[in-house]
């Protein structure tokens, strides 16, 4: 078992960062609106604040817990509470809206398009990983947990 659920160039935050990055080179050269114009910024802006809001809930939950937050370190516990309790993934769920938000704001299709990108490789690469690390770390606790919370909300 390895010591850590996320080791790797395949971390969360850079796959998003990356999923961004692409997303607004593209709209550069391209730009495709996403959303009426009138709409942008506030639904931009509300979405934003309902991201960073989740993730200091989930991150805050995950220090109360005394587990670290970053994956390249070792899990100590499996966090049951706060947005844990509808989510067993409530920060990259949060990064995942932070992209969205963003794409609206920005109004760019290619924002949205490449977060689909980012989904899909945290889907079928990033948790299921992690999936496997902690059902080897907390056999008796991780399946119960993960039959009873959906994986993204």
């Amino acid at each position: 078992m390895p010591d850590s659920a996320n080791i790797g160039l395949a971390r969360p935050p850079v796959i998003y960062l990356g999923s961004i990055a692409l997303g607004v080179v593209i709209h550069f050269v391209w730009p495709v609106p996403l959303v009426p114009s009138a709409i942008s910024t506030p639904v931009g802006v509300i979405g934003t604040l309902a991201a960073v809001a989740l993730f200091v809930y989930a991150v805050g939950t995950f220090r109360a817990a005394g587990t670290p937050v970053p994956g390249n370190r070792p899990t100590t516990t499996i966090v049951r509470t706060g947005p844990y309790r509808f989510s067993r993934n409530p920060i990259y769920l949060a990064f995942s809206l932070l992209q969205l938000a963003i794409a609206v704001w920005v109004n760019s299709l290619w924002l949205a398009l490449t977060l689909l990108a980012a989904v899909a490789v945290m889907s079928l690469v990033v948790i299921p990983r992690e999936e496997r690390y902690l059902e080897a770390r907390f056999p008796s606790e991780y399946s119960p947990y993960k039959a009873s919370v959906r994986r993204w909300f």
